[in-house]
């Protein structure tokens, strides 16, 4: 995986169970990765909707105060979390923050020097809700670094043995996801399936042949695109998928099988034409499993 200017994981927490969720992903993630792993809850200043409508009247005095110990009691909670799910020595170095801020740009800013950030896909209550979702979106969107966004597993229970499933379109982006995805099966000691959606538009350089004999052209440059990293990750045992437009869709059927999905952040045309913008806006929001977005400075 390329160069990250820090070792550590971020864990976003609110207390909410996809948070609980991603937290315990996150402190797996770190321990596999032998990194530092920093646990931050952001809360932002003031009451939701104060200065709107009724909410008109000042804060209470001490309300400063009972925020803080409300964030401090949330960072208690989800260190003991960490002891729960990692054995004695098994993680590096555990530091737990409380910001208070607006979310998404303070986390945005944390990116910049983390190998990896993590989100739960939804917060705590109605409002929270509408919040982490907007975080997560926003880090999908803007953030400096690979975020991985996390479905409280209780939705759909996922299996470990589960292989890793990348999108591969020959995009930059692309090419950044089929590095984590490959790094993440040879830690989890999975295979890794390679899936690659033909988009319609691609077809006009091929009007004439039939898709079997487009599909086997593709395969053939799937092949090659993955060459180099089978090389380097001589452990891992790839699967090729190539499929007729919809990425998304694919991605997610072959998501139901898997433990994780990796896909870049946006891509391009050219030999994939799979618009990884909205596929990985698409798969972040309907997969019931843990999602990477592999996003880079």
């Amino acid at each position: 995986m390329p160069d990250h200017p820090s070792d550590r994981i971020v864990v976003g927490v609110d207390g909410s169970a996809p948070s609980g969720a991603a937290l315990r992903w996150a402190a797996r993630e770190a321990a596999m990765r032998k990194v530092a792993l920093t646990v931050l809850h952001v809360l932002p200043p003031g009451l939701p909707g104060w200065g709107m409508g009724y909410a008109m009247a000042p804060l209470p005095p001490d309300y400063g105060e009972m925020q803080e110990e409300q964030g401090q009691r949330v960072l208690e909670a989800a260190l003991r979390v960490i002891d729960e799910t990692i054995a004695p020595g098994g993680l590096g170095q555990v530091r737990s923050e409380l910001v208070f801020a607006s979310p998404v740009p303070t986390l945005v800013d944390v990116t910049n020097n983390a190998q990896m950030i993590v989100v739960g896909c939804r917060g705590q209550g109605a409002w929270r809700r509408g919040l982490f979702g907007s975080v997560s979106t926003g880090l999908v969107h803007h953030a400096h670094c690979p975020v991985a966004v996390i479905h409280d597993p209780a939705d759909a229970p996922i299996d470990s043995r589960g292989p890793v499933v990348v999108g591969v379109d020959g995009s930059p982006a692309s090419e950044l996801a089929t590095a984590i995805a490959f790094d993440e099966a040879s830690w989890r000691a999975v295979e890794l399936v390679a899936v690659h959606a033909w988009a319609d538009f691609a077809w006009q350089d091929y009007v004439g042949l039939a898709w079997p004999d487009i599909q086997a052209e593709a395969d053939e440059t799937l092949a090659q695109r993955l060459a180099g990293w089978r090389e380097r990750y001589p452990d891992v045992v790839v699967h090729r998928v190539v499929e007729r437009d919809q990425a998304a869709r694919h991605l997610l059927e072959q998501a139901e099988k898997a433990q994780l999905l990796v896909v870049g952040s946006h891509g391009r045309g050219g030999f994939a034409g799979m618009l990884l913008g909205s596929v990985s806006s698409t798969v972040v929001h309907a997969a019931q499993i843990p999602v990477i977005v592999a996003r880079q400075r």
